[in-house]
């Protein structure tokens, strides 16, 4: 079964992908689109749905350090209803604090320029969530 993997901002949308037996992550790329433009962002991930043939959906949800749910993490919540929705896919949310950060140490370490960094980094916190997923679920 292949699971899609996303990272939603506010203007990009990461995507990463799981190998047919949902063991390895890679990423993808990452869409650029207008401020909060969901519309672009579903059908961008209608596209990966349909090239990779993907059953199920996991979306991360960036929840405050606190762990309350915030601004961003409502705006994830409403992405997940929509491609519910439109794609008939499960969709599961998992806690993304600190993958973008994690992500931009692991390019720091990789010696990445910052303009690749700025790049590739939705796309790797894609792969993150989408790993940390998949390892949560092998066992």
């Amino acid at each position: 079964m292949r699971i899609l993997g996303l990272d939603l901002g506010d203007k990009t949308l990461g995507m990463a992908v799981s190998d047919s037996l949902g063991l390895v992550a890679r990423p993808l790329g990452t869409v650029r689109f207008s401020e909060r433009d969901l519309a672009s962002a579903l059908e961008a991930a209608r596209k990966a749905v349909e090239e990779h043939n993907v059953q199920k959906i996991v979306l991360g949800l960036p929840k405050h350090m606190s762990g309350d749910v915030g601004a961003q993490a409502e705006y994830c919540l409403e992405f997940k209803k929509l491609l519910e929705k439109e794609l008939g896919l499960e969709v599961i949310m998992i806690d993304e604090r600190l993958t973008s950060r994690m992500a931009e140490r692991v390019m720091l370490e990789a010696d990445i320029s910052r303009k690749k960094r700025k790049k590739n980094v939705d796309k790797l916190a894609a792969t993150i969530i989408l790993q940390t997923y998949l390892d949560i679920h092998s066992k």
